[in-house]
C-alpha cells in the first residue's frame, strides 16, 4: 500500500509541475497554413496584401447570389456596370453623357450647357418637349420644311416683354417694332396717327398711285389727280398747265349740281348749263365778252331775249335772218331826225320793220 501511495503521490507532483509550465506555442512558417486547415470561428484583425479588416461587426455576407453589404464605400468602378431595381442617389450624378427611355422627375432642373436633342444620323425632327397626359399631348418640338420650332400651344410672354429678332423688337403687347415694312393684314381695328409711305390699296377700288401722285375711287385708269369712276363715268380734278384747276366730267357725261338731293346747276355734256333754282348775282356779270366795265350790271356780246322778244343791236333794220313779232334792232348809229331803231310788227323772214322813236333834229 505503501508504494501504491508513492506512486501517486509522485504522479501528484509531476501534474502539478505540469500545470505551472507556460505553454509552447507552435511554431508555423510562414505560408505554411493551408486554407484546408481553418473552418468556421472567427479570424480578427484579418490582412492581407489587399485587404485590411477593421470593422468591429459584420456587414458584409457573402451568399452563392452574390456579395450583400449594406453600405458601400467607393471611389470608381472601372467596367460596365449594370443595376436591377431601383437606385436611390442621395447626391449629385455626374455624367458625361446619359442615355435613358424615359425620366420621371419633379424637381428643379440646374445645367451648366444648353440642353441638346440628337438625331440618330439625321436631323431631329419630332424631338424637344412633349408635356403628355390629360386631353391631348402638348409638343414643343423641331420640325422641317422649313425648319421651325413648332409648338402646339399659344406662346405667352410677360406683357412688359417682346418678341424680338436680331436683338429688336418686332411685337409687343400694344405696338409692331418700327423695322416691320411689308404686311398682309387683312382686318385692322381703329387707327389713330397712320402715316402711309408709297401706293395705296383698298380693296382694289380706294387707291393712291405714288409715282403719278393720283388719288381715284373705283377708276382703273384715272385721268386726274382725283379720279371718281362709275361704269363708264368718270368724275376728276386737276390742275391745268395754266396754275389753274379743273373740275368736271372726263367722259361724255353731263354733271350735276345738287343740294338736298335737288338739281340746282345742270350742265349737259354738249356743255349747256341749265340753273334750276333762283339765282342771285352779287357782282356784275359779262356774256360772251372777255373784258367788261363793271359800270353795269349785265353785259352780252350779242342779242339778248326777253320775254321770248329777241332784242339786238344794228345799224340799219335786219333784212336776213327769222324775227317774230315785236323784236327789236336797237340803232347803233343814231343821228338827228334818224331813229332809235327798228321794231317787227310782223313775224317773217325777215319779217315787217318799223322804225320808231324819231330822234328830234
Amino acid at each position: 500500500m505503501s508504494d501504491i501511495r508513492k506512486s501517486l503521490e509522485s504522479l501528484a507532483d509531476s501534474i502539478e509541475k505540469i500545470q505551472k509550465q507556460k505553454p509552447i506555442s507552435p511554431e508555423i512558417t510562414n505560408r505554411s497554413l493551408t486554407g484546408d486547415k481553418i473552418h468556421g470561428g472567427v479570424i480578427t484583425k484579418f490582412a492581407s496584401v489587399g485587404i485590411k479588416d477593421e470593422g468591429t461587426e459584420q456587414i458584409v455576407t457573402v451568399k452563392d447570389n452574390g456579395l450583400h453589404v449594406d453600405s458601400l464605400y467607393v471611389k470608381k468602378i472601372q467596367n460596365n456596370l449594370s443595376i436591377i431595381g431601383d437606385l436611390d442617389v442621395l447626391g449629385k450624378v455626374r455624367a458625361q453623357k446619359l442615355h435613358v427611355d424615359e425620366i420621371s422627375a419633379d424637381i428643379r432642373n440646374e445645367r451648366t450647357s444648353p440642353l441638346e436633342f440628337k438625331g440618330e444620323d439625321k436631323d431631329p425632327v419630332g424631338k424637344g418637349l412633349i408635356w403628355t397626359g390629360g386631353s391631348y399631348t402638348r409638343q414643343l418640338v423641331l420640325h422641317t420644311k422649313p425648319d421651325s420650332i413648332w409648338s402646339s400651344e399659344n406662346i405667352d410672354i410677360h406683357k412688359n416683354r417682346a418678341y424680338m429678332i436680331g436683338a429688336q423688337p418686332v411685337l409687343s403687347e400694344d405696338t409692331l417694332g418700327v423695322g416691320i415694312t411689308k404686311s398682309n393684314l387683312k382686318k385692322l381695328g381703329s387707327l389713330e396717327n397712320l402715316t402711309v409711305n408709297g401706293s395705296i390699296s383698298v380693296d382694289n377700288f380706294v387707291k393712291y398711285n405714288a409715282d403719278t401722285e393720283q388719288f381715284s375711287i373705283g377708276a382703273e385708269d384715272p385721268n386726274g389727280m382725283f379720279t371718281i369712276e362709275s361704269f363708264d363715268h368718270q368724275f376728276i380734278i386737276d390742275p391745268t398747265d395754266d396754275k389753274d384747276f379743273k373740275i368736271g366730267t372726263w367722259t361724255t357725261s353731263g354733271l350735276d349740281i345738287v343740294t338736298d338731293d335737288t338739281v340746282r346747276i345742270k350742265i349737259t355734256n354738249s356743255g349747256k348749263i341749265n340753273v334750276k333754282s333762283k339765282t342771285t348775282f352779287q357782282q356784275p356779270i359779262g356774256i360772251g365778252v372777255n373784258n367788261f366795265q363793271d359800270d353795269v350790271d349785265l353785259t352780252v356780246a350779242g342779242a339778248v331775249r326777253i320775254q321770248d322778244k329777241k332784242q339786238e343791236v344794228s345799224n340799219e333794220q335786219p333784212s336776213a335772218g327769222s324775227y317774230v313779232k315785236g323784236d327789236i334792232a336797237w340803232n347803233t348809229d343814231p343821228k338827228p331826225t334818224g331813229y332809235v331803231g327798228w321794231i317787227c310788227i310782223k313775224s317773217g323772214t325777215p319779217g315787217d320793220w318799223r322804225p320808231f322813236g324819231q330822234i328830234s333834229s
